[in-house]
């Protein structure tokens, strides 16, 4: 049938009818229509996102804290020296104070520190860190909030012993603890639990630190780097490619683009009661020189 049949075959519309008009659901429950020029029906348009405000993530803390408000800036500040340090004694978490040489450390350390204005003072709740921390107390209006989740490693049956008596007594577990593997050395931790401990204690003060502020927290250097670890997104394993924080020195770790990243290790004050030739830490590792930390201070 050609185009002049189906004219023809068309019924004319009723007089006084205009064109069908649909009528969307709004309507029949007595929602406003939006209706563009002519009564079409237009749907409502959504409201856009203001230039430059970031899109809501979901997640835990560590969400919260590296893509919303918080601090901007973590210093991880390692305690001076004790004793133990001195001897090459595991303290992890027996409560060993400082000695002289490590409280000269500790406000020298403090005096850079205070510098840099922080907004919040955490500090392990064992004495050597909470006497590190009182140094910043004195020179800023700041208290420290202990808190046990930033302390060290716990060791088991390896606290207190030199490294050589743990070597001899455990010559295995000695040299994979030292390679890096994530073992349960003495009884006590994993270096992954304690990661995952000084982190989630990290990030709850960084979310209750002003927004974009820095957060200085007082701790240990083993608690440290493998709390640096998780932040980072490393696995437990990586431990073996970052050299022990010395005594009274500290890493910055700063959120860019939405996540934590490494901006310096092992900085700080240089010369107090450090040895040029090395000296073995509380970790079991070779103090860097002078010369060392200078070239591989800043990542």
């Amino acid at each position: 049938m050609g185009a002049a049949g189906l004219l023809r075959r068309r019924r004319p519309r009723p007089a006084g009818r205009g064109p069908p008009v649909l009528r969307p659901r709004a309507a029949l429950e007595g929602r406003p229509v939006h209706r563009a020029a002519g009564g079409r029906h237009r749907p409502p348009e959504r409201p856009r996102r203001s230039a430059g405000r970031p899109r809501r993530r979901s997640g835990g803390a560590r969400a919260v804290s590296a893509a919303g408000g918080g601090a901007s800036r973590l210093v991880l500040w390692r305690h001076g020296r004790t004793t133990s340090n001195a001897e090459g004694r595991f303290q992890g978490q027996l409560d060993t104070p400082l000695d002289e040489v490590g409280h000269a450390q500790a406000r020298a350390a403090a005096a850079q520190i205070a510098a840099m204005r922080p907004d919040r003072l955490v500090s392990s709740d064992l004495s050597r860190a909470r006497a590190t921390a009182a140094r910043l107390e004195e020179l800023t209006d700041l208290r420290a909030v202990e808190d046990a989740g930033l302390r060290e490693l716990d060791a088991g049956a390896w606290q207190g012993l030199l490294h050589q008596q743990i070597a001899d007594h455990w010559p295995d577990g000695h040299r994979a603890w030292r390679s890096g593997e994530d073992l349960r050395i003495g009884g006590g931790e994993k270096r992954s639990e304690l990661g995952a401990r000084v982190a989630a204690a990290l990030e709850r003060h960084a979310v209750a630190t002003p927004d974009g502020g820095l957060l200085v927290a007082a701790s240990h250097s083993g608690a440290l780097r493998a709390g640096i670890l998780v932040l980072l997104g490393l696995p437990p394993e990586a431990w073996a490619t970052f050299a022990s924080l010395g005594n009274g020195r500290w890493a910055v770790v700063e959120r860019r683009f939405g996540r934590w990243v490494l901006r310096g290790y092992d900085l700080g004050p240089r010369g107090v009661g450090e040895d040029p030739e090395g000296r073995t830490n509380a970790d079991g590792a070779r103090g860097l020189s002078a010369a060392e930390r200078s070239a591989g201070a800043v990542v």
